[in-house]
């Protein structure tokens, strides 16, 4: 097997971290627009506001919403097959029940998609992706309350038929699993626990009615356009047994279920064995009202993408913890980290791939990988980021060895971050990911100025070839 001449290669980015002008053309607050990350400050109580005299880099971003024009030229010329984004539902229905969605923002992505399809790039959109109306939780108690699955369904169905002749594939929920896997899943659902309240029942409510209304989501995109291909989205953070202890191995396999809780429900259609298993773990329960299990039956997804950073460890030994981006695990010697702490693991890559593809049999797609790092320009004036091309090349040579030994059928690979942004986790623009340089700092310092990286160039290369310039990685067989 061969990578496909139609696979599909390019970049991802959301729309909180990215595209600035948070309130401009009629858009509300969300839920991203409040908190400003890391060492920035988190939020604790459903009262926080934006603050005066407070800076948010995430309220410019890196500002796509006014250069988009050139930022998509700039994707067209490294040869960019698709292009994985994300609509802000706050744009759409600023307060998220909202009678009629806002113009102005759907004129926005119109335009935005035009761009796109210029260049003949494929728009690859996720619908919710850390970001809802910060309304929908002070008015309805965010995820928790099921009235949020109408909403969603309505934004979802709004979009769809305005772009049903301009976007082909959907993701429905960002890293969907990742709000079991975070003990404070505000990004995630907007979840902030009240006095005296079950944390796991809330997490599985929520997460039940985030299933929904992605089953509904999907079963209404198929009304709209039946060629719609839509996905779901899960943050695979692959987990290694520390020893060859028996029970290491059980707790690696349990460490996993919060991650196949959702894939389950998502392609098979139901809560399987791992998910009820998962549930009488954490001693939880939820309500599930009736109609819901032929929803989750007849809403299954088409295909599986996913976001792979890193990999852990797992055992009953006491470890050295890493922290990742949600997901957090035990240290691994025989790998390296980054300054942030993540482990960088290229074989995981393809053992993530075969793990995934050997339980659901359907198409996947890689649509976030990279490596933050801090970027400088150099006295030439170019930024050399080695490094980056460096950690692509060992990822991509083992991707390219699960699709070419291993048998697995992969759509394609979109790199985190191709235009540098601002960290969803940390909150900065130092950490940056991108194949291009954006000339603004942690303290709203810059002119927005694009520079290529020598990484741009090495992707360039790589797309032209479809992959042909990569070496190949360990040439595990079965």
């Amino acid at each position: 097997m061969k990578i496909s001449k139609d696979f599909l290669w390019g970049g991802a980015t959301a729309a909180n971290q990215y595209e600035g002008a948070y309130l401009e053309a009629g858009k509300g607050l969300s839920i991203a627009d409040v908190e400003r990350g890391g060492k920035h400050g988190t939020i604790r109580t459903i009262d926080d506001y934006v603050k005066e005299g407070v800076f948010y880099p995430s309220h410019e971003a890196t500002d796509f919403y006014h250069y988009y024009k050139e930022d998509i030229a700039l994707f067209a010329e490294m040869g960019f097959k698709c292009y994985r984004m994300s609509i802000a539902w706050s744009r759409i229905f600023p307060n998220g029940d909202d009678e009629v969605p806002n113009e102005e923002g759907l004129k926005f992505y119109d335009d935005v998609f035009d761009e796109l399809l210029k260049y003949g790039i494929e728009p690859v959109v996720t619908l919710h992706h850390y970001e809802m109306p910060l309304n929908l939780v002070k008015k309805y108690g965010a995820w928790r309350n099921r009235r949020l699955i109408d909403f969603a369904v309505k934004y979802a169905k709004v979009v769809f038929e305005r772009y049903k002749n301009k976007v082909k594939y959907w993701l429905t929920f960002n890293e969907i699993n990742s709000i079991l896997i975070t003990p404070r899943p505000w990004h995630q659902a907007g979840i902030i626990y009240g006095e005296n309240e079950n944390e796991n029942n809330v997490k599985l409510q929520a997460a039940h009615h985030q299933l929904v209304a992605s089953a509904l989501t999907v079963i209404e995109g198929r009304k709209i356009n039946p060629n719609f291909k839509i996905g779901c989205m899960l943050l695979y953070p692959l987990t290694y047994a520390y020893t060859c202890k028996p029970y290491d191995q059980v707790l690696t396999r349990n460490k996993m279920l919060k991650t196949y809780y959702f894939g389950d429900v998502q392609i098979r259609g139901k809560y399987t064995n791992i998910c009820k298993t998962f549930q009488e773990s954490i001693d939880g329960e939820f309500t599930m009202e009736p109609g819901d299990e032929e929803i989750l039956k007849n809403g299954t997804v088409d295909f599986i993408s996913l976001s792979y950073y890193f990999s852990q460890v797992e055992s009953d030994e006491p470890l050295m913890e890493l922290v990742g981006n949600v997901a957090k695990g035990g240290r691994n010697p025989y790998l390296n980290i980054t300054k942030w702490g993540w482990q960088i693991d290229p074989i995981g890559l393809r053992v993530a791939l075969n793990n995934l593809y050997d339980r659901y049999q359907l198409p996947l797609f890689i649509v976030e990988n990279g490596m933050g790092a801090i970027d400088k320009i150099e006295d030439d004036g170019k930024i050399h980021d080695e490094y980056r091309i460096n950690y692509l090349k060992e990822h991509l040579s083992a991707m390219k060895d699960a699709i070419e030994i291993d048998g697995v059928d992969l759509m394609g690979y979109t790199m985190w971050g191709c235009t540098d942004l601002v960290s969803a986790g940390s909150g900065e623009i130092k950490k940056r990911y991108g194949f291009i340089y954006v000339d603004r700092d942690d303290e709203g310092n810059g002119t927005f100025k694009r520079l290529r990286k020598d990484s741009f160039y090495w992707y360039t290369e790589l797309i032209s070839s479809n992959g042909e310039i990569l070496g190949s990685g360990a040439k595990i067989t079965r």
